[in-house]
């Protein structure tokens, strides 16, 4: 693979006229709540969505379900979509499955006891369920785990390096990806010899990014990457998600937690519960929705007059 592209203005994901804001809210879109919406957005049924727009679809995942141990339903139909060059956002509370969906597309499932026995999962139109995590990597997608893992034992420079372990395009183009990385994470340069067990969260996390973009990818699969981590440091961490996608056109799924920070920075974003994609939307209509707002970013409505209102959760949520 050759190096990164780079571009000088960020992807454009917008919806056609008809927005996702109005899809979210209009009597004559989809109901959200409406078992089988999804299904039918899966199907084609809706025109908006993230690969309305110019931009090709890179990743699309239709009608998955994973099961543990043969017996634990975990994913159950989720349906979505990955513009090139875009951000989107896996949003939902824990165990909710978005880290199941990741390790569903980069075939991470098996060393958890894990399968996809319904749908498929494409990359540019070919099927990917049956390559193996190195084959993937080799064609651009790698994923950052939940918790960072950095090899403890190795130095900062050591844990990148073996990042570009599938690459075959030799040492001068390794080396000008390792200079790249560390003009996008200047706290690696200066750590670059330390033990990576004796640095800090936020350069942990800083280095596992690193050393997936190591392997020149077209799309990477981030994990919760601000658990753990001090706000600041989470901001800093998704600035530096916006400018590789903007600079450098790599496309990134995101499964977070922190619904304000990913939303803020993503395109597009999909929200999971009970292992079910429940609502999906551009992210400026996801910010403004009255049901996002107030259980995922504890916005609550106007009517609210005491902590107890809050507490007793008096709306539902639609979809449930």
């Amino acid at each position: 693979m050759s190096s990164l592209p780079s571009s000088s203005s960020s992807p454009s994901i917008a919806s056609p006229p008809s927005s996702s804001s109005t899809a979210l809210t209009s009597p004559d879109a989809p109901d959200p709540a409406r078992p089988g919406a999804h299904a039918d957005l899966a199907a084609g049924a809706r025109p908006d969505g993230p690969s309305a727009a110019l931009a090709p679809t890179l990743l699309e995942v239709n009608g998955i379900e994973v099961i543990y141990h043969h017996v634990i339903l975990v994913l159950k139909g989720v349906s979505l979509q990955v513009p090139e060059g875009g951000v989107v956002a896996l949003l939902g509370g824990n165990g909710a499955g978005k880290t199941t969906t990741l390790r569903a597309i980069s075939n991470l499932l098996a060393g958890e006891r894990g399968e996809v026995t319904k749908g498929h999962i494409a990359l540019r139109g070919e099927r990917i369920e049956r390559l193996t995590p190195s084959e993937l990597v080799r064609r651009g997608v790698v994923q950052v785990m939940e918790g960072r893992h950095c090899f403890a034992h190795l130095s900062i420079e050591e844990n990148l390096l073996t990042g570009a372990y599938t690459r075959t395009d030799g040492q001068a183009a390794i080396a000008h990806t390792l200079e790249k990385v560390y003009a996008y994470f200047p706290r690696l340069k200066t750590r670059r010899a330390s033990q990576a067990a004796y640095t800090s969260g936020g350069e942990q996390q800083m280095c596992a990014i690193g050393r997936a973009l190591m392997a020149n990818p077209t799309m990477v699969l981030l994990d919760e990457p601000s658990m753990g981590l001090a706000p600041q440091i989470v901001e800093e961490v998704f600035e530096i998600v916006r400018d590789l996608n903007q600079k450098e056109r790599t496309t990134f799924l995101v499964a977070e937690q922190n619904t304000r920070m990913a939303l803020r920075y993503a395109d597009y974003g999909y929200i999971l519960e009970s292992g079910r994609v429940v609502m999906d939307g551009a992210a400026a209509a996801l910010r403004e929705n009255e049901d996002v707002r107030e259980f995922y970013l504890g916005m609550g409505g106007t009517d609210r007059k005491s902590f107890r209102d809050v507490k007793s959760y008096r709306r539902r949520k639609r979809w449930v």
